[in-house]
């Protein structure tokens, strides 16, 4: 387990909290960053949009939220809001297993913390390539721990 991260979820999540503790893991080790306060937080979709609205202005549903208490990009110290609904839908529509969708939405919450943004078309593709290759390698190195 890693020191200084938390993973929230109710039992409606299909995952467990060590296979999130390994990805953070992986991802810690791919990009060289270190852990001052992490907290991931898999919740309602109705959840997210009073957090979406109260924090940021926006009235809309949205799969991931993130919180960056940090100006430093090599140590993290934040949260991530997954709504597991959201993330469900996304899996569904992309045809992927759910876990990978997780995954997915982990990776992309830690590298806002790193600093990437996906504000426009450009940072977009950049922060889409980088979350593809990761979730790539993630699962082949868990498919390998797996034989």
């Amino acid at each position: 387990m890693i020191k200084n991260l938390q993973v929230n979820f109710t039992d409606d999540i299909k995952i467990s909290k060590i296979q999130i503790h390994d990805l953070v893991k992986y991802l810690k080790n791919e990009l060289n960053f270190e852990i001052n306060s992490l907290l991931i937080n898999f919740i309602s979709s109705d959840r997210i949009l009073e957090i979406n609205v109260k924090y940021l202005g926006h009235n809309y549903f949205t799969d991931i939220i993130t919180f960056n208490y940090s100006e430093m990009t090599d140590i993290l110290d934040g949260e991530l809001y997954i709504s597991f609904e959201e993330a469900e839908k996304n899996a569904e529509k992309f045809k992927v297993p759910i876990s990978y969708e997780y995954f997915r939405l982990v990776i992309h919450g830690i590298l806002h913390l790193l600093g990437y943004d996906d504000q426009n078309k450009n940072a977009k593709l950049v922060m889409k390539r980088l979350e593809n290759n990761f979730l790539k390698k993630f699962v082949n190195q868990m498919k390998m721990r797996s034989k």
